[in-house]
């Protein structure tokens, strides 16, 4: 497939992929188009929802109408690092000589599934850094680069559920997108019993590669951004933490710690994507607060109190965004 994309090209070629997904996901609509415009890009995904939402078919359409390699890994509690990264094994050669050769993990692939990402104890989850951050592996002091593209896609149980650990702070920033699925509408529901309850189940046709997928990556990043857009999505992160002057009332009540330079980062890059999607290869203001729910909501560590209150990080983000407009 070619690799040479414009602006035109890039939403032609977006909605494809996202009709692609349709013909398997039922609704889900906003949830397709924030994966789609993170895997775009170029950053991971955690997906929040109960069991039975579809969280990991979207996974596999998206992988299969992207051609990307793809793994899935079940995190379980007794799911190790090296189940994950891969190791070294020891081979004895035919002359009785031994040597060590690394046998490579699930993570070595394009599209890395974290199934139920939180019930994996913290030791296994931190073993996902640096494959999230440098986009690399490091096994017994050995650096290994991983295939590109490389993204994770964690689905995740609520934390209120039984035998769930909580992400750590740092694992959680290098999310681009947390993501929240919902429960289907009466029409979804019958829609989706009436398509995967018959003979023959409904499957993604492939449109684009791994090529492809780079090549809009990079347009992504070439899209520019005003002074006054910029300016914007600082002011937005800013106004998440709560020792700043123009963080309003509601979050320095309720919020610990605010966004980091990766939510700032995360806004400005999904906004971009967004742009293009919409057929415009500048940066509105609209754009920014299309994305930020998804891009702030697991960067802001609310309190106690937050939580007695029935507080969400949603509403916080709603604050910052009412705040800023005025």
């Amino acid at each position: 497939m070619t690799t040479a994309l414009v602006p035109s090209s890039f939403r032609e070629l977006a909605l494809r992929i996202e009709a692609e997904i349709a013909r398997v996901i039922v609704g889900q609509r906003d949830v397709v188009r924030h994966t789609l415009i993170a895997l775009l890009a170029n950053g991971h995904v955690l997906l929040e929802g109960l069991p039975g939402l579809g969280k990991t078919m979207l996974v596999r359409t998206l992988a299969a109408a992207l051609q990307l390699e793809f793994t899935r890994v079940q995190f379980t509690p007794d799911l190790m690092p090296a189940d994950i990264l891969g190791t070294d094994v020891l081979e004895i050669g035919a002359g009785g000589g031994r040597h060590f050769r690394f046998h490579r993990g699930p993570i070595f692939t394009n599209l890395l599934l974290a199934d139920e990402i939180n019930r994996a104890t913290p030791k296994t989850q931190s073993a996902l850094l640096e494959a999230m951050q440098e986009r690399q592996a490091t096994v017994g002091g050995v650096t290994y680069p991983l295939p590109t593209p490389f993204l994770v896609l964690a689905t995740q149980n609520p934390i209120e559920l039984e035998g769930t650990y909580p992400l750590p702070e740092a694992q959680l920033d290098r999310f681009l997108f947390k993501v929240q699925v919902g429960y289907p509408s009466v029409e979804e529901l019958a829609e989706i019993t009436a398509r995967t309850t018959g003979a023959q189940l409904p499957a993604a046709t492939p449109c684009a590669d791994a090529a492809t997928v780079q090549a809009m990556q990079a347009l992504v990043r070439e899209v520019p951004v005003a002074t006054a857009v910029n300016a914007y999505v600082a002011q937005l992160v800013t106004a998440t933490q709560p020792g700043s002057p123009t963080a309003p009332e509601a979050v320095r009540r309720y919020v610990r710690y605010g966004a980091s330079p990766r939510g700032a980062q995360a806004l400005l890059v999904g906004a971009k994507a967004t742009a293009l999607l919409a057929g415009r290869f500048n940066v509105a203001r609209e754009d920014v607060r299309a994305v930020a729910p998804a891009a702030l909501r697991h960067r802001l560590i609310l309190t106690y109190e937050a939580e007695a209150d029935g507080v969400t990080a949603d509403a916080l983000i709603a604050a910052v965004l009412e705040s800023a407009a005025a």
